[in-house]
């Protein structure tokens, strides 16, 4: 009797607390273009609809909730939380939310972060500003910074334009607040971090691995990203959740 009772006073002072404790490993995937490869560009910055939409399709049958930055502090009410980003603003990212109405369901509301390039806004080949309201409008598609120009931040001696500048324009467009940027190339330092701060609640690199909530300073200006390839299989994408 005294040692059923001693082996139960373990599980629930160690083992049942640790796992109550455990913190969430969470995917922040991100996109380029969402649409056939045509031979222009890097291949594995593509990702063809309908691989996209079976990437889609298996987190809603896996039970993930998709949020966007505005809903962050979900990640502690949903059981399997996961961000799906796009970066430059591209107008295949149409095709990407062509299909999140697609697989919508009463159940499932797929969402996703777009992060565009201020002044390339309009280009032939990027999102326009009625495009960009319309995403927005659908609370599918959260418009977030990605820069006005996109350069390496780490070269700027000033970055007002680039943070503060492009963070307005956005806004003027979607009449709704800009609090994340992802840094162009992924890259940062001290300094970018200590910049962003001034204007952003979140910041986002390339560093290819899930986001785990440490409480140290400033994590929330070092989110990790995994890149999404033309060449990954669903196994493969099934792995990155759990990389």
């Amino acid at each position: 009797m005294k040692k059923s009772i001693m082996v139960f006073l373990i599980l629930f002072y160690i083992i049942i607390p640790a796992q109550v404790l455990a913190k969430k490993e969470i995917p922040i995937l991100v996109y380029h273009f969402i649409d056939e490869y045509k031979g222009i560009g890097s291949k594995e910055l593509y990702v063809t609809p309908e691989s996209f939409e079976e990437q889609v399709r298996y987190l809603r049958d896996q039970g993930y909730t998709l949020l966007t930055f505005e809903q962050w502090e979900d990640i502690h009410k949903v059981e399997k939380p996961i961000f799906i980003t796009f970066d430059d603003g591209y107008k295949n990212n149409l095709n990407a939310y062509e299909i999140y109405q697609k697989l919508q369901t009463p159940y499932f509301k797929p969402r996703g972060t777009i992060f565009v390039i201020s002044d390339f806004i309009g280009w032939a080949n990027r999102l326009s500003e009625e495009e960009m309201k319309m995403l927005s409008d659908s609370g599918l598609i959260s418009i977030q910074s990605h820069t006005a120009t996109h350069p390496d931040l780490t070269k700027l001696e000033v970055l007002e334009n680039e943070l503060a500048d492009s963070k307005a324009k956005i806004q003027a467009i979607t009449k709704k607040p800009v609090i994340a940027l992802a840094y162009p190339y992924g890259n940062f330092n001290s300094k970018i971090v200590e910049e962003t701060k001034k204007y952003y609640k979140f910041g986002l690199t390339t560093t290819p691995t899930l986001y785990k909530e440490t409480g140290l300073k400033d994590e929330l200006y070092l989110l990790p990203r995994i890149y999404v390839k033309y060449s990954t299989t669903l196994d493969e994408f099934a792995g990155l959740l759990k990389k």
